[in-house]
């Protein structure tokens, strides 16, 4: 099992590059404020909370960095005294004039360790595909779609400060059917305002042997300066029976 301070160790050689960052990145395009190596360090924390149905409410801290083209991130994820687990994970964007490719790993406490690599081609309007593996060990997923997964997709950016992406997010290994597909729509403005709309409908099971679910969702994120707050709702929340209300705040220094 990989305890917290194995976790701490594995990170400080990271933290002592000089040009990386703090992410949480496992949808295609999830990476932000890429720029140039040797960047000034950009921090994200973000609390959350999630109510649950016929569960204890939930807790996370997540702490995300950045600079140039290097990602890491910590958390801590605390569901009252049935479970809690520490993660950390490194990322990096490779970038051309048509292409970004982001590769990836986590590992968290209860021995849970994942990669993925997600990749867009494309300019104006562009291709998704993505492709995750784990060694299936007891995790929390908070990105609420399948870790052993393919993915594929389209996006688009009609204009200026606008995008727009639909792609699903599918099992390809332990026989769940889980599949989720997802509408997410950007817009930002003047004075650092930015709002993203993330509508998305699933299927699946959560265990090979369990029912299977059907359930549709939608998130919403408001960014204003250093500021932000998302809220969400989430119908069959990790393919289960349960519903969930998320509410994440965020600060960037």
């Amino acid at each position: 099992m990989i305890s917290a301070k194995h976790l701490s160790l594995l990170l400080a050689p990271l933290l002592a590059m000089p040009a990386a960052a703090l992410a949480d990145a496992s949808r295609p395009g999830a990476a932000e404020g890429v720029g140039e190596a040797g960047e000034a360090w950009a921090f994200k924390l973000t609390p959350s909370y999630y109510a649950t149905t016929n569960q204890h409410s939930a807790s996370d801290l997540n702490l995300r960095a950045n600079s140039g083209m290097h990602a890491l991130w910590l958390g801590h994820y605390r569901r009252g005294t049935e479970f809690e687990q520490t993660r950390a994970g490194y990322e990096l964007t490779l970038e051309t004039e048509y292409a970004r490719l982001i590769p990836s790993l986590q590992l968290a406490t209860h021995g849970f360790a994942g990669t993925a690599v997600n990749l867009e081609i494309g300019t104006t309007i562009h291709a998704l595909l993505g492709y995750g593996r784990t060694n299936a060990r007891d995790y929390y997923n908070l990105n609420f779609d399948p870790n052993d997964s393919v993915v594929y997709g389209v996006g688009a950016r009609p204009t200026a400060g606008t995008s727009l992406s639909l792609y699903t997010v599918k099992d390809n290994r332990l026989h769940t059917e889980q599949a989720i597909t997802h509408l997410v729509a950007r817009a930002q403005w003047a004075d650092r305002q930015r709002l993203t709309v993330d509508l998305f409908e699933k299927s699946g099971r959560e265990s090979e042997e369990a029912p299977k679910f059907s359930g549709r969702g939608i998130s919403i994120t408001y960014d204003h300066r250093d500021l932000f707050v998302r809220l969400a709702r989430d119908h069959k929340v990790n393919f289960s029976a349960e519903n969930q209300s998320r509410i994440s705040v965020g600060l960037r220094f």
